[in-house]
């Protein structure tokens, strides 16, 4: 039996709810559902034995140092480690600092990682590697005849070390000038999420009612329409898309009130449409007349399965990001299958991975409490080796998906992964939804799968820019100059379901 503040909770909004656990002393311990599960302890193999509280053991109050609680998704308890709160490091006002003479200690680090590895751009120094598009006329040429030298100059105005002197940094200003004011901008974004402050952008909305409309128009519609905190802030805005951009950018395309459509501008073709009615008509179920009881029973179609290939940070999100995507779909229900060599990458808490025996031949972590429609799988190893041994077979275009987010298909140091791979996803003949940091890599990622697989797939999708994409902006270590932001473009392209013979141009 939950407590009677957490059944409340289920029942009440979340404005009445603050003030009537004000005194409580859990109140603490509810400010943020995302600190709490990102905190939750390790669970077996297949995440369905969490420790219990012994059954008749007296309940204490939490200590201000040591609280705990149980937490509960859907009726399940589990003890979860509350940390105290931190002192507050940085005020709102107080966000700019150099990365060297931060007052955070990670951020020095990654100051002093900068400094080791980052090379000068200024145009007198020798090309420390070769162009990735030697042709393209976007690529900055480098033909000095000086050395190479790291970077050790920090910028002034954006606080990142950029430049190995002043004096090339004076030179080439104007060439500086064009990124300056968002490595400004990614500096105190950074300083931002360790300063220390409460985040209520991250205190996510919960299960959508059916009769209320989601508006996808953008970003500002979604979370008005799903009722989140207001945010009132760009730089909070920046800091829940970063992580959100990922559930919202699938969402966005299966949903059936997707801003993406058939009509001119709309980006869909009509092969996408077809493909996407599909996957939209298991998604969003016709009405049954199902019940609870035995008179209630309903068959009922099998949860959809979202194979998110290269799996990387997405795969360690915390979960309540990804149950963003079930509340889209009050009816539908998602299998997540992570799929790749680092999808395990910042989960060091969750090893060793699980034996491979006969009933789990390829060692999968499941987690089967995420939510009641939701299931989440993580795989280490190449999607291609699950592939040829048909562990996933059948598939079924009304029920799988792929997805990739920002896999460098056309990349010189990771083309070679996905050679094997493309070729068995488009037999599938289900939708592969890709994104990509910037255009430049998106664009080069359509061309590698034109070049490799021409005349053997069809286009769903026009490339183009996510509106569900990441409104901050990262910054590459190894380059300061390169900066992108999470799943800026978006496309998608599918086997072609039909022979077609191309009759070359004589």
């Amino acid at each position: 039996m939950e407590s009677l503040s957490r059944h409340t909770a289920s029942r009440a909004c979340r404005k009445c709810l603050r003030s009537a656990l004000s005194n409580s002393p859990y109140s603490h311990g509810t400010r943020s559902l995302s600190q709490l599960v990102s905190r939750s302890p390790q669970l077996s193999a297949n995440r369905c034995a969490p420790a219990l509280r012994p059954k008749f053991a007296p309940r204490r109050a939490p200590g201000p140092c040591n609280a705990k609680r149980s937490l509960s998704l859907f009726s399940q308890k589990t003890k979860v480690e509350v940390a105290p709160p931190r002192e507050r490091v940085l005020r709102s006002d107080d966000l700019f600092h150099s990365f060297t003479n931060s007052p955070i200690p990670e951020i020095r680090q990654r100051a002093a990682f900068i400094r080791q590895h980052a090379y000068c751009p200024h145009p007198e120094h020798r090309a420390t590697r070769a162009p990735i598009e030697p042709n393209n006329a976007r690529t900055p040429s480098s033909s000095g005849n000086i050395a190479p030298a790291h970077v050790d100059f920090e910028c002034p105005d954006c606080g990142i070390p950029v430049y190995c002197s002043e004096k090339h940094w004076a030179e080439d200003y104007e060439a500086h000038l064009q990124i300056c004011d968002t490595l400004k901008e990614i500096n105190e974004d950074e300083h931002d999420l360790r300063s220390g402050r409460f985040f209520p952008e991250f205190e996510y909305a919960g299960p959508q009612m059916e009769e209320a409309v989601v508006n996808m128009t953008n970003w500002d519609t979604f979370l008005y329409t799903r009722e989140f905190e207001a945010i009132n802030d760009d730089r909070s805005m920046r800091q829940v898309t970063r992580l959100l951009t990922y559930p919202l950018t699938i969402g966005s395309i299966l949903h059936e009130l997707s801003p993406y459509s058939i009509r001119k501008g709309g980006r869909l073709t009509p092969e996408g449409l077809k493909s996407l009615s599909a996957l939209r008509y298991t998604l969003h179920p016709p009405r049954t007349g199902g019940g609870v009881g035995i008179q209630g029973l309903r068959p009922e179609a099998p949860p959809v399965r979202l194979f998110i290939l290269g799996a990387r940070a997405e795969s360690s999100l915390p979960r309540n990001v990804w149950v963003q995507l079930a509340h889209l779909f009050p009816r539908g229900k998602f299998h997540l299958i992570f799929i790749g060599p680092e999808s395990m990458a910042n989960r060091d808490d969750e090893f060793p991975l699980p034996p491979r025996t006969a009933t789990n031949p390829f060692g999968a972590l499941v987690e089967d409490r995420v939510w009641p429609t939701m299931k989440i799988s993580t795989i280490v190893d190449y999607y291609h080796t699950l592939h040829k041994t048909g562990h996933f077979y059948p598939y079924d275009p009304y029920f799988d998906c792929f997805v990739m987010f920002h896999p460098g298909l056309g990349h010189p140091a990771s083309s070679h992964e996905w050679a094997e791979t493309v070729p068995l996803l488009l037999e599938t003949k289900a939708p592969i939804l890709v994104t990509g940091y910037t255009q430049l890599d998106m664009e080069r990622d359509i061309a590698w799968v034109n070049k490799t697989c021409r005349g053997e797939f069809d286009m769903l999708m026009e490339p183009g820019e996510n509106i569900f994409r990441s409104l901050r902006w990262d910054l590459n270590d190894l380059d300061p100059q390169d900066i992108s932001c999470g799943n800026w473009g978006v496309w998608a392209f599918r086997g072609k379901r039909y022979e077609a013979t191309r009759k070359e141009d004589e």
